[in-house]
């Protein structure tokens, strides 16, 4: 990926933000308890020329994994994707981006530190029957852990987010959403709140997520670094990857 096409990506969140409406957005994420759809935040033949050519070019490295009752589908983790997709992190890192997203939610959101393999990954749907059963992203920092899901591609007519806003908020009535995420669509959450999972892939269909994930304290306990590895490694990204990249040592600058 040459210099220019990543400061096109740059260019294209800071022209995709210029034209947000950003009170209204914010009044709308509160009003759905820390929710929010933004469809084609970024044009989305814009998308498909980019940011999906480059999801599929790693696609060969991916790692599938399947979880009998809850999940199915593959992954490619944030060690890869910074190693040979540098636009995605150049996304994720933006000012820009994070000013907004910090502006809707009204905390200061962080990046999460270099051996979280899940900073910014992406998630591939590409067999029949790829899914994600209903969950929280549960936050193992010391702080709250925010999601931001950018459709890449949809070629399905089935496979979708689906939400239950409200979901355990006393006195509150759930509201459930189905959301395609088309390429360039926007979704952003606060992951302790979002009660949410993704129905099956159809034959001969494709589905490629980037997520995203903020947080309000990087800090994390050992044992729960350990767990949170582990979750990783059996549900995303495999073994190997997640500990040979969490726990190697770090290059003294």
């Amino acid at each position: 990926m040459t210099q220019a096409c990543v400061s096109d990506v740059t260019e294209a969140v800071e022209r995709a933000i210029a034209a947000l409406d950003l009170d209204r957005l914010a009044r709308e994420y509160w009003d759905q308890n820390e929710f929010l759809y933004i469809p084609e935040f970024l044009p989305r033949d814009f998308v498909e020329a980019t940011l999906a050519q480059q999801a599929q070019m790693l696609k060969s490295g991916l790692n599938r994994n399947y979880i009998p009752g809850h999940k199915k589908g593959g992954s490619v983790s944030y060690y890869a994707v910074m190693e040979k997709a540098p636009q995605f992190i150049d996304l994720y890192r933006s000012d820009a981006f994070r000013s907004m997203l910090n502006r809707l939610t009204g905390v200061n959101l962080l990046l999460c530190p270099d051996n979280d393999p899940h900073s910014c990954a992406l998630y591939y749907y590409t067999e029949a029957g790829d899914h994600i059963g209903y969950h929280y992203d549960t936050s193992y920092y010391k702080g709250a852990r925010y999601t931001i899901l950018m459709g890449l591609l949809d070629r399905s007519k089935q496979c979708r987010l689906v939400c239950d806003l409200f979901k355990d908020v006393p006195g509150k009535q759930p509201v459930h959403r189905e959301l395609a995420t088309a390429p360039g669509d926007l979704v952003i959450f606060n992951g302790d709140k979002l009660w949410h999972a993704v129905t099956p892939l159809g034959e001969q269909e494709e589905r490629i997520v980037l997520t995203m994930e903020y947080v309000t304290n990087p800090d994390m306990g050992a044992f729960k670094r350990l767990y949170s590895n582990l979750k990783d490694s059996f549900a995303y990204f495999g073994l190997r990857s997640v500990f040979k990249r969490a726990y190697a040592p770090r290059s003294q600058s």
